[in-house]
């Protein structure tokens, strides 16, 4: 029993015949029909019944109609309540970011929406997860932000919504009493004999080391394992090891006792993206968070 079928019911009983059903919802006449034969097969008590040439309801049918009514004014009230909840600007939206997108990321985001008028409700959480496993998040989450290597596979396009806010380089970081501090860029054969600070494995950049050891055909020594990267810089600091940090996320970082410097020879950026469930984006709401993210990042990494 399809609301549809209920619904030529009702307008056989309105208007008296299936000609005026079929020019009144703009299908044939043997559409009207078919339906008609179609909603007969769900029930055992005939619907319908011929008058002269004249199809007409019948008692059965005239109660269906009457409760057909009211099951099509239900739906109509339940999409009125949807369309409702998706133009709503100030709608709750849930983000999520991992963490270093979320030190450089939430605060401007807040001051940003803060300005808008109207504005949604934004609940943050961070979720340090690995590369992996950041489409998942989008089912406890309006927006996901996540962030993935350029080499790496893609985002799954079976629904999911991804959006591209930034291609970020990781940068090597030394201290500024390394060797290496003077220099203006580096290669993989530079920096593949040294001790390493890396994130753990399936996360980046240790997928970068990987490619690293790759192109200088020797293994990298990795001394330590940290995925946040105020900790990384920390440990850089002290001369005893070398680590990477994103160009753009990590501005947070005090940079008074390490230098930056770009790694050429392989492909550092990543990707920083919004994922969303389809359906999430038709929110008002959920689109103005999303606007505001690409605002906050375009200046981020001006």
């Amino acid at each position: 029993m399809e609301l549809h079928q209920l619904q030529i019911l009702r307008e056989l009983g309105a208007l008296g015949s299936v000609t005026a059903v079929a020019e009144a919802l703009r299908v044939t006449p043997s559409a009207v029909s078919q339906q008609l034969a179609a909603l007969q097969r769900g029930v055992r008590t005939p619907l319908t019944r011929k008058q002269g040439r004249t199809l007409v309801l019948t008692a059965a049918g005239e109660v269906l109609a009457t409760a057909g009514a009211d099951a099509i004014d239900a739906m109509a009230a339940a999409r009125s309540a949807l369309d409702e909840f998706e133009h709503d600007a100030t709608g709750p939206v849930s983000v999520s970011g991992f963490h270093s997108v979320g030190q450089a990321l939430f605060g401007p985001l807040l001051r940003a929406l803060a300005a808008s008028d109207p504005s949604p409700i934004v609940h943050l959480t961070d979720e340090d997860v690995a590369q992996s496993e950041f489409p998942a998040l989008t089912a406890r989450y309006d927006l996901v932000l996540a962030h993935r290597m350029q080499h790496s596979a893609p985002w799954p396009v079976s629904g999911i919504r991804s959006l591209t806010l930034v291609r970020e380089p990781l940068d090597v970081a030394v201290a500024r009493s390394h060797p290496l501090a003077s220099r203006d860029s580096l290669s993989p054969a530079d920096v593949a004999g040294e001790n390493w600070v890396t994130s753990r494995i399936g996360y980046s950049p240790d997928d970068v080391l990987r490619a690293v050891a790759a192109v200088a055909n020797r293994p990298v020594q990795v001394h330590h394992r940290i995925n946040d990267y105020g900790a990384v810089a920390a440990v850089v600091a002290t001369g005893d090891a070398i680590g990477m940090l994103p160009r753009y996320t990590s501005r947070s970082v005090d940079d008074r006792d390490i230098v930056r410097l770009p790694l050429e020879g392989v492909n550092t950026l990543r990707s920083i993206d919004v994922l969303a469930r389809p359906e999430n984006l038709r929110r008002r709401s959920v689109r103005s968070v999303t606007e505001a993210l690409q605002g906050v990042m375009a200046r981020l990494s001006r």
